[in-house]
C-alpha cells in the first residue's frame, strides 16, 4: 500500500518526526511529494494541515499499528519542489527550528490556512457534465466545498494541467484585474468570408470584426483592446456572440507589482577588472561548479553591471538566476536596472508587495514563467528550478539575517542552493563582512576585486568634523559650520545632497534636567522616542504611545528637555538654517505606505528636491548622478553600541554612504560629523581603506576570541515572569557546562541588553567555541525538551552565529 510521510502543522507541540498516513486509492494520482494535505491528528476528529515529505510503499503485514487516511489535498498540485523540501530539512537542523516553520517561511502568506481558496473556470467549452453542473451559472466556486469529492478533484486536476481551470487564493488585498475578459474567434477565415457577403452594408462594425477574424486566424484578444484599439462597440460584440462568430472567456492575469514604465537598457562596455570578474563567474556557470566568489568592489565600481552580464551568461546557458538585495529601499533602482535588461523574464519578491502581488509573482516563478528573480532576504526561497547563478549584493548587510524562527543567514542558504544546483554564488560588497573576507583569504572563496570606480572617477574627498569643537564654538550639535557651508554651496550650483542620520523620529529621548528622569515605555526596558508629527512619545519596540509630558512624572519639575536628534528634528532645524532647501525625508515613518520608497526616490531622481535626508536605508545602493555631497550627521550612533561588531558596522555604514557622492562626472565630497574623530573605524572610513580596517579588526577579534576565530551560539529565554525566565536560563547553562569541553567560553547567563520588551523578560547565554562535537546534540535536546515550557508561556530560542550579542 502507498503511504505518505507527513510533516504536520501542530503549533502547540511541534515535531520534525513525520507521521505516516495511508493514501486512499482515489487520491493516489493526485498526491505528490511537496503536496499540502489535511490529515486527522490525535485521538479526536481534529484535522490539521501538513506537507508530504516522502511517499513509500509498504505491505500491510509490515504495519503493526492502525493507520489513518489522508483526508484531502489542499491544492491542485504540489507547492514545494524536491529542492525546497530538502532545503527545509537542512534549514531546520542548522537553525535549531522546526521543519514546519521552515516550510511555512518558504510559502507565500496567501497559501496559509486563513485565506479562501476558489477554483476559477477559464474555458467555457468544457463538455464534462459533472464540471458543467459544478459551475452552473458561476465562474468561481469555493474549493473547500468540493475538496473532499475525490472524483471531482481528479477531473479538476486534469483540467488545471490543460489550463482550463485555476486554483486561486483570495487575499484581502486582491486586485480587481485578477481576470480579464478575452474574445476568441469561433469561426474559420473561410466562414468569416462567407458571413461578410451576407452582412448589411451599413453594419460597419460587424464588417470590421469579420475582417479582423479574416486577417488573424484563431483571433484571441482582450475585449477592452477590441473596443479601444479597433473601435468595435459592446453591442457589436454582443451580436457576434449571439451569432456564435466569437466566444467570450475569462483569462487569468497576473498582478504586476511594477506599474511604472521601465526604460530598456543595454550591456555596457566593461573595464579590465569587470571583464575578468564576469569571465571567471561565467566559466564557473559553464562548468557547473559550486564556487563561491567574493566580489569586492569600491562604491561606484560597476558591480551591478557585473551582476547583469553574469545573469545574461546564465540565461544563455538555459539556466535561471537569483539576485538578492538587502532592503526594499534598494529594490526600485535595482529592479529598474534588471527589468530594463531582461523585461518580462523578471519576477520581484519583497515585503513591500501586497500579499496578492507577492503570491502572483511566486506563481510566475513556480510555473517557470520567470527566469530571473530579484528580491530581499526571503527571495532566497523562490521556487526557481535549474539555477545558474545566485547573487547577493551588499552581502555584509545585517538584514540578511532573519530575526525570528527560523533564524537563517541568507548567505548560508544561498551556498546550500548553489551546492544543490551545481552553480556559483556571487557575494558582492564594497565592505565585505569579516567572515567572508577571512574565507576569501583562506581560499575558501575566490576573491575578485574591482579596485577603481567606472571611468576612473575619483572616490569622494572625505572630511571628518570634530563635533566637540563645534559644540564649544557655536553650541551647534546637529549641523556643523563646514557641513552647512558645503550644503549651501552645492544647492547654489543646483546639485543634490544626501544627509544620513542613524535614527528616526524627532528626538531620541526626553529627560528631566532637575532629576535626570528619562521617560520609558511601561512595557519595555527602553526610553520612548519623541514624534512631533503626532505630538506623542512612541515605543519603537511594542508601539506604545502617550502624550509628550509637560511635567516630570518623577519630581514634578517643568524642566523637560529633548536629547539627541531624530530625522524630523533634523529636517525642522535644517529648514530654519536653509529656508530655500527642498527636503525629502526618508525613514520608517515616511515609508510605511506601499510603494513609498519608490515614490520618494523617483521624486529625488526627478530633482523635485535637492536634499534627501534619511536613516540607514539611504546609505547603500542608491545611484543619483547629481549627488555631489554626502553628510553623516551622527557617525557615533552605531559606534556606541555595546557589541563586538559595532566598529565593523560603523566602518561599513560610513563607507557605503560616502559612496553615494560623486558617482558621475562631478566630484563628490563627504562630511562625517563625530564626537570620536580619532576612532580607527572613522579614520579608516575617511581613507576608504578596507584592507587596513580588515587587518586591524581581525587582530582585535583574535585577541578577544570573537568571530571569525570562534563560532558562537546565543540561547535566549523569555516569558512574563522574570524569576521563571532567569531560573530556566541558569538551568540550561548548567546542563551545557556539564556536557561541553572546558575550552568553550560562556558569557552569562545574564539579562539581555533590553531586558524587557512587550512585558516579556529576556535572559541569555552566549557560547563561544572552536570545536564542540556534542553541541549540536545538546541544542537539539534543548529545542525539543523545553517545548513543554512554551505551553506555559516560557520560550527558549537558539540563534546560531548571531549578528549581535545585545
Amino acid at each position: 500500500m502507498k503511504l505518505a510521510e507527513v510533516i504536520v502543522d501542530v503549533p502547540t507541540m511541534q515535531t520534525d518526526k513525520p507521521y505516516t498516513y495511508l493514501i486512499p486509492n482515489d487520491l493516489k494520482n493526485q498526491i505528490a511529494v511537496g503536496s499540502r494535505v489535511a490529515v486527522p491528528f490525535g485521538n479526536g476528529k481534529r484535522k490539521v494541515q501538513g506537507i508530504i515529505a516522502n511517499i513509500v510503499n509498504k505491505s500491510e503485514k509490515d504495519m503493526n499499528f492502525e493507520i489513518k487516511e489522508i483526508d484531502k489535498v489542499m491544492d491542485l498540485n504540489a507547492v514545494l519542489n524536491n529542492e525546497l523540501l530538502e532545503l527545509s530539512a537542512w534549514l531546520a537542523k542548522s537553525t535549531y527550528s522546526f521543519r514546519i516553520n521552515c516550510i511555512s517561511t518558504m510559502l507565500p502568506s496567501a497559501m496559509h490556512a486563513k485565506y479562501k481558496r476558489v477554483v476559477n473556470l477559464l474555458d467555457n467549452n468544457i463538455t464534462d457534465k459533472d464540471i458543467i453542473n459544478l459551475f452552473k451559472n458561476t465562474k468561481s466556486i469555493d474549493f473547500s466545498e468540493i475538496d473532499s469529492n475525490k472524483k471531482l478533484l481528479n477531473k479538476l486536476m486534469k483540467l488545471q494541467k490543460e489550463n482550463k481551470v485555476s486554483l486561486e487564493y483570495l487575499v484581502n488585498d486582491k486586485a480587481n484585474s485578477k481576470k480579464e475578459l478575452f474574445i476568441k474567434s469561433n469561426i474559420t477565415s473561410a466562414e468569416a468570408e462567407q458571413y461578410l457577403k451576407k452582412v448589411r452594408k451599413n453594419s460597419t462594425n460587424q464588417q470590421k470584426l469579420l475582417h479582423l477574424i479574416l486577417e488573424n486566424d484563431a483571433l484571441e484578444i482582450k475585449q477592452s483592446d477590441l473596443i479601444n484599439r479597433y473601435q468595435i462597440s459592446n453591442s457589436t460584440i454582443a451580436t457576434a456572440t449571439n451569432k456564435k462568430w466569437i466566444l467570450k472567456k475569462q483569462v487569468e492575469v497576473y498582478r504586476n507589482p511594477y506599474k511604472s514604465k521601465v526604460s530598456r537598457n543595454y550591456p555596457l562596455k566593461l573595464n579590465h577588472d569587470q571583464s575578468l570578474a564576469v569571465n571567471k563567474i561565467a566559466e564557473s556557470i559553464n562548468d557547473h561548479n559550486k564556487d563561491v566568489f567574493l566580489l569586492e568592489g569600491v562604491t561606484g565600481s560597476g558591480k551591478t553591471e557585473v551582476y547583469l552580464q553574469t545573469i545574461q551568461k546564465a540565461l544563455v546557458n538555459g539556466k535561471t538566476a537569483l539576485m538578492l538585495v538587502p532592503e526594499i529601499s534598494l529594490t526600485p533602482q535595482i529592479v529598474n536596472r534588471v527589468k530594463g535588461r531582461f523585461g518580462e523574464l523578471v519576477a520581484v519578491l519583497h515585503s513591500g508587495l501586497s500579499k496578492g502581488e507577492r503570491y502572483d509573482e511566486w506563481r510566475r516563478i513556480n510555473e517557470g514563467k520567470a527566469q530571473v528573480v530579484v528580491g530581499a532576504r526571503s527571495a532566497i526561497f523562490a521556487p526557481l528550478k535549474n539555477i545558474g547563478v545566485i547573487i547577493m549584493d551588499e552581502e555584509h548587510d545585517p538584514s540578511y539575517k532573519q530575526d525570528d524562527n527560523p533564524r537563517y543567514q541568507t548567505r548560508e542558504v544561498a551556498k546550500w542552493r548553489g551546492n544543490y544546483n551545481n552553480c556559483p554564488v556571487v557575494l558582492g560588497s564594497a565592505t565585505p563582512s569579516l567572515e567572508s573576507r577571512a574565507r576569501a583569504s583562506k581560499k575558501v572563496y575566490q576573491l575578485l576585486k574591482l579596485p577603481r570606480r567606472i571611468n576612473n572617477h575619483k572616490l569622494p574627498n572625505v572630511n571628518v568634523v570634530d563635533m566637540r569643537e563645534e559644540l564649544a564654538k557655536n553650541g551647534q550639535e546637529d549641523f556643523s559650520e563646514p557641513l552647512l557651508s558645503a550644503i549651501k554651496q552645492r544647492l547654489s550650483k543646483n546639485e543634490q545632497v544626501v544627509l544620513m542620520l542613524n535614527r528616526r523620529g524627532f528626538s531620541s529621548f526626553v529627560m528631566c534636567r532637575d532629576c535626570g528622569f528619562v521617560l520609558k515605555c511601561p512595557n519595555c526596558d527602553i526610553s520612548l522616542t519623541l514624534h512631533m508629527d503626532t505630538y506623542s512619545m512612541k515605543c519603537h519596540y511594542c508601539g506604545h504611545e502617550e502624550p509628550i509630558p509637560k511635567v516630570c512624572v518623577n519630581c514634578k519639575s517643568r524642566k523637560i528637555r529633548y536629547y539627541g536628534t531624530g530625522t524630523q528634528k533634523a529636517q525642522k532645524e535644517l529648514l530654519k538654517l536653509i529656508p530655500e532647501a527642498k527636503i525629502i525625508r526618508m525613514d520608517v515613518d515616511t515609508t510605511r505606505k506601499k510603494g513609498a520608497h519608490e515614490k520618494l526616490l523617483n521624486r529625488f531622481g526627478n530633482n523635485e528636491a535637492n536634499i534627501l535626508l534619511g536613516t540607514q536605508m539611504i546609505a547603500k545602493g542608491l545611484d543619483f548622478p547629481n549627488v555631489t555631497l554626502v553628510g553623516v550627521l551622527n557617525a557615533d550612533t552605531s559606534l556606541d553600541l555595546p557589541d563586538f561588531r559595532s566598529s565593523e558596522r560603523t566602518f561599513q555604514l560610513l563607507t557605503q554612504v560616502s559612496g553615494r557622492a560623486g558617482r558621475a562626472e562631478k566630484e563628490g565630497q563627504v562630511y562625517i560629523q563625530t564626537f570620536n574623530p580619532d576612532n580607527y573605524a572613522i579614520q579608516l572610513a575617511k581613507q576608504q581603506n578596507y584592507e587596513k580596517f580588515y587587518a586591524r579588526e581581525m587582530h582585535i577579534r583574535h585577541e578577544m576570541n570573537y568571530p571569525p576565530y570562534y563560532f558562537t551560539i546565543k540561547i535566549t529565554a523569555n516569558g512574563g515572569q522574570e524569576q521563571r525566565v532567569a531560573s530556566k536560563i541558569f538551568e540550561i547553562s548548567k546542563y551545557l557546562k556539564a556536557k561541553l569541553n572546558n575550552t568553550a567560553i560562556f558569557l552569562g547567563p545574564s539579562p539581555s541588553s533590553i531586558a524587557k520588551i512587550k512585558n516579556q523578560y529576556y535572559y541569555q547565554i552566549i557560547i563561544k567555541y572552536k570545536n564542540e562535537p556534542k553541541l549540536n546534540e545538546c541544542l537539539q535536546f534543548i529545542l525539543n525538551y523545553y517545548q513543554k515550557d512554551a505551553q506555559k508561556g516560557l520560550y527558549i530560542n537558539i540563534d546560531s552565529e548571531p549578528l549581535s550579542f545585545m
